[in-house]
């Protein structure tokens, strides 16, 4: 049997990179997927490519009235929502603080917190109803460790491994559950600043990211799809409140290898022997 089979999720910016290996991955393993997302084109794409087991809808994150109408055409179309990731996202404001304007300050958090707010908002009234749902966040290592992306964006990606902890503490009762996953770094269109690009241009961009982990290769979208797939599906009834980072240990700590110049005196320690003192 398919993992999801039965089940109907919401995947919101699901028309590229994660999101997009997330659809495939979930209409694969039998799901139903609404995908929202603001690249229409895109997003009309793929679900032609789908078929009947996908419906696109146009949405803004931040507008409440488009989230709750995404999650009303999950419930017309399918009679349920099982799965709700809030995956959408961008880099948001860049630089240092004294330098970012206040609007693209609130721009940032609205988009990366509050639409995972409005996402959870008008999930789990629906959830609740049925008595079962599984929500997944999208957060980031920015969000776990100091240095891992922009200022701003890594306050708001720890905004929402927070509140996912924070959101899976009421609802568990209700059997709700509420978690959250951190990607490394990952070639995505967003990430390579190839948004509306040609997919080539990722793969072109991405060619620096093998060195970025321990594992010395880039982190795929599927890698993030498949920890998805797994919190969506049953296997995972017990897991809940949980920010689970899938970075090819990026996020660990710093590589020897890395270290070295500033270890150039550097002399191994002897370690005593007592067979030869």
């Amino acid at each position: 049997m398919m993992e999801l089979e039965g089940k109907v999720a919401v995947i919101t910016g699901g028309a590229s990179g994660i999101g997009e290996a997330s659809v495939r991955l979930f209409v694969e393993e039998g799901a139903k997927v609404v995908i929202a997302d603001m690249q229409r084109e895109r997003g009309k794409a793929l679900a032609a490519e789908l078929g009947d087991a996908v419906e696109f809808v146009s949405c803004e994150v931040r507008q409440e009235d488009q989230v709750k109408a995404t999650v009303d055409v999950a419930l017309a179309k399918w009679g349920r929502l099982d799965c709700m990731f809030n995956n959408a996202g961008f880099g948001g404001a860049v630089g240092l603080f004294e330098d970012i304007p206040v609007e693209e300050f609130d721009m940032t958090f609205d988009v990366l917190v509050k639409g995972v707010f409005l996402g959870m908002k008008h999930a789990i009234p629906v959830m609740r109803a049925q008595g079962s749902g599984s929500i997944i966040n999208t957060g980031s290592i920015a969000g776990v460790a100091a240095g891992r992306g922009p200022l701003v964006y890594s306050a708001a990606k720890a905004a929402v491994i927070h509140m996912s902890k924070t959101a899976a503490m009421p609802y568990g009762a209700a059997n709700i559950r509420v978690n959250c996953i951190c990607p490394g770094y990952i070639p995505t269109p967003l990430s390579t600043g190839a948004v509306g690009k040609p997919d080539g241009v990722v793969a072109e961009r991405s060619t620096d990211y093998a060195e970025r982990q321990p594992i010395p290769r880039a982190g795929k979208p599927d890698d993030i799809a498949q920890m998805a797939l797994y919190l969506a599906s049953d296997r995972s009834s017990f897991v809940n409140g949980q920010a689970i980072v899938v970075d090819g240990a990026a996020a660990s700590g710093v590589m020897w290898a890395d270290q070295k110049p500033a270890y150039k005196n550097y002399r191994p320690i002897k370690v005593y022997n007592p067979d030869k003192g």
